[in-house]
């Protein structure tokens, strides 16, 4: 009888240490899985509904060959409960990142985030045109205009208030609330510059500082020519002279501009022809970036009341008429 309990008590032990070495073999494999890499070779979008179970999320992965053994990972979320709160949302993979980086991603709600780049000296057809092909995200024709309303303008005159930048979105989210990033700083920056402007300016509000920043941005192949051009406009407004910027004839010509000034659209009388028109513009004629706003409040020390283009991006500035001629002739008349 001692002889079977003792085999029995040896027996039972035997079993309990090898469950024992199943459990540490066991738990190390799942920590191990945790901390392996996914199998992918690029990046991959993964879209998580409302309501998705972490059932099906495994089953996905594992559909997608992006783990291996689904099994794994649902057993991987009983010893780390924390990881098994997933959220809805857009999100990427990225080669290299391990299974736990990926489920406290889906747990964080850390969606990929989309950007877009609101150029500037671009108008705001052209802006509507790249914010209706942004993917994933909800555009609303007039929103431009919707955003100024919401925010007390009701001129229903969007042009050149909102700011050219980069903006970032998420999957889902209205365009709406990236255009209203952009007309608050753009009143920001606006405001900053207004405050900034030089004694001798002669513009009566920080409105016509937007247009004066819009033709300037128009008008602008080279930076640090900026305050010269403000200057050359400046001037010929203290004089009384017209602007006569092309820039402004092209704005005016709308969809018939084909990349060519006609004789008939500079003889046109238009609200934006600079050529007819004292003063300036009705409305700005494109999106100022933040240096042309700075350069519309502090024009350049200088005497300047011409410029051509020499057709490098960079122009020659004269004080006289006679100056500016020769300077016509030799770059844009070749003579």
């Amino acid at each position: 009888m001692k002889k079977i309990i003792i085999t029995l008590t040896v027996s039972c032990f035997a079993l309990l240490t090898l469950a024992a070495g199943l459990g540490v073999w066991g738990y190390k494999t799942i920590m191990d899985f945790g901390l392996s890499p996914l199998n992918m070779t690029a990046p991959q979008e993964l879209v998580l509904k409302r309501g998705t179970s972490f059932s099906l999320l495994a089953s996905t992965l594992e559909q997608r060959e992006i783990i291996a053994e689904g099994w794994k990972l649902k057993a991987l979320v009983k010893l780390k409960p924390e990881l098994a709160k997933i959220r809805s949302g857009f999100y990427e993979l990225h080669p290299g990142e391990s299974v736990d980086e990926l489920l406290t991603k889906l747990v964080e709600g850390d969606e990929k985030v989309f950007s877009v780049t609101l150029i500037e000296g671009q108008n705001i057809k052209e802006w509507s045109q790249i914010l209706q092909a942004l993917p994933h995200s909800q555009y609303e024709e007039g929103v431009f205009t919707q955003v100024l309303s919401d925010n007390g303008d009701e001129s229903g005159l969007p042009e050149g208030k909102f700011y050219p930048d980069t903006y970032h979105y998420v999957a889902g989210d209205n365009i709406n609330s990236i255009v209203r990033q952009s007309y608050h700083k753009m009143q920001q920056e606006l405001e900053k510059a207004w405050a900034q402007r030089s004694e001798d300016l002669p513009l009566k509000s920080s409105y016509e500082l937007l247009i004066m920043a819009s033709i300037i941005e128009k008008e602008t192949g080279k930076a640090s020519e900026r305050p010269w051009i403000s200057a050359v406009f400046a001037n010929r407004l203290n004089k009384g002279m017209r602007l006569q910027t092309d820039p402004t004839v092209i704005y005016g010509m709308g969809d018939s501009y084909q990349g060519d000034i006609t004789r008939k659209a500079l003889r046109e009388h238009t609200p934006f022809n600079t050529y007819r028109i004292n003063g300036l513009t009705p409305t700005p004629i494109a999106a100022p970036s933040g240096a042309s706003l700075i350069a519309a409040a502090q024009p350049a020390d200088v005497n300047y009341l011409y410029f051509v283009s020499k057709n490098d991006g960079s122009h020659v500035f004269s004080k006289t008429l006679s100056e500016h001629n020769r300077a016509v002739n030799k770059y844009q008349r070749n003579r």
